[in-house]
């Protein structure tokens, strides 16, 4: 049974208006984001996709990954892509106490320092799910909650490819913050659907930026 929803809806982006859903612009900028790598081969195949476009992504990162894969990390960001902070042990905030939470995101936020040299601001909640007081902690220490204005629903094992790849461009627009994952469970969508929707921004004059 589906728990999620593709589009997020106006209500939700009022209701939670301290969470950025989305971006909007008269320039056609979209962002593209993958969440859970960096994993061996998957991600390095997202890069090579991404270069073809000349198309710029935010990686929303978990820590463990980070010191298990750290070429891959400092590849993403040697090809001009940004980097988030996705906890350590991606975990989630509902089912997590608050200082548990934010042991857990300071720790990816080390890992993240260690390969990077430099902090990032840009933090996305494991399965968008985060109590109010772990948010309220994170923005104090200076960190922008990135949610999602599009869900591709890649890592959804019982939905085609084809239905994946329609989440995504029948939902598209100007400003449009997308989820993929860069991650084992999803890359069998995401291998079908990411070339098309590169395609796609390409004809119809989208611009693929970073979040910042």
């Amino acid at each position: 049974m589906k728990l999620y929803w593709i589009k997020t809806n106006s209500l939700i982006k009022k209701l939670f208006s301290k969470y950025s859903w989305d971006i909007p612009n008269t320039k056609n900028k979209i962002y593209l984001t993958f969440d859970d790598g960096p994993t061996p081969e998957i991600t390095e195949w997202v890069l090579e996709e991404l270069k073809k476009h000349s198309a710029k992504a935010t990686f929303f990162c978990i820590g463990k990954n980070i010191e298990s894969f750290p070429t891959i990390f400092t590849k993403t960001i040697n090809e001009g892509h940004a980097v988030g902070n996705h906890t350590f042990n991606h975990l989630n905030g509902w089912k997590t106490t608050t200082e548990a939470y934010l042991k857990n995101s300071f720790l990816c936020a080390d890992s993240v320092f260690k390969f990077k040299n430099e902090k990032t601001n840009l933090f996305r909640p494991p399965y968008g799910k985060i109590k109010s007081n772990q948010a309220k902690a994170l923005k104090a220490n200076g960190y922008k909650i990135i949610m999602w204005d599009v869900l591709s629903a890649d890592f959804d094992k019982n939905i085609s490819k084809e239905k994946c790849l329609e989440n995504v461009i029948s939902n598209l627009q100007s400003g449009s913050i997308i989820v993929f994952h860069d991650s084992v469970k999803a890359s069998q969508n995401l291998r079908y659907v990411l070339p098309k929707v590169l395609d796609y921004i390409d004809k119809n004059n989208f611009c693929c930026e970073i979040l910042e």
